[in-house]
């Protein structure tokens, strides 16, 4: 099955922390900022979980507190479906677990 590509900024609008990608990426992306280091792993462990589950696995890198993160489905060259939700999944997270920004 494959994915459908959507339009980023049809998207963004149901998405307010999220951001189109800077250049001419086909991706979405948010950063996210937590009290200390052991917030953002505990954050980035429960990410990772839900990502493996729907084998969809975000681009991220984490510097102490900090946790930048870019959705794109390669398959498709740009945004999809499975993004979408997973951002939603994401932003559900980061609420339940003090994110700062």
């Amino acid at each position: 099955m494959t994915d459908t590509r959507l339009d980023i900024g049809e998207i963004l609008p149901g998405l307010p922390a999220w951001c189109a990608a800077d250049g001419d990426r086909q991706a979405i992306r948010r950063s996210l900022a937590f009290d200390d280091f052991n917030a953002a792993f505990g954050f980035m462990a429960r990410v990772a979980l839900m990502a493996d589950k729907m084998d969809h696995h975000p681009e991220w890198s984490n510097v102490y507190n900090r946790v930048d993160i870019l959705l794109t489905t390669h398959d498709a060259d740009g945004v999809t479906q499975r993004d979408v939700t997973l951002a939603r999944f994401i932003d559900a997270a980061a609420a339940g677990m003090g994110v700062r920004s």
